[in-house]
């Protein structure tokens, strides 16, 4: 999970899991897989940012997409 904030300043959190696009029309619309679409102020660049930091947190084990064996380090 995600926050993002929508246009009236109110955050909320999203499944980044279920994100299928992200559109900057100039806001960005976040398009879930079931259609459903939010408008935030966050610029793609930081909701994807955030994606990463968020996956990061649930697999330490991955760093840059690459399996990393903790005994190597």
């Amino acid at each position: 999970m995600i926050y993002v904030t929508r246009l009236n300043n109110k955050q909320f959190t999203i499944n980044s899991d279920l994100i299928e696009t992200l559109e900057a029309t100039p806001d960005t619309v976040i398009t879930l897989t079931n259609e459903k679409k939010y408008v935030v102020k966050e610029p793609i660049e930081e909701i994807m940012e955030r994606i990463a930091a968020f996956r990061r947190c649930c697999h330490p084990e991955y760093i840059g997409g690459k399996f990393v064996d903790e005994n190597s380090l």
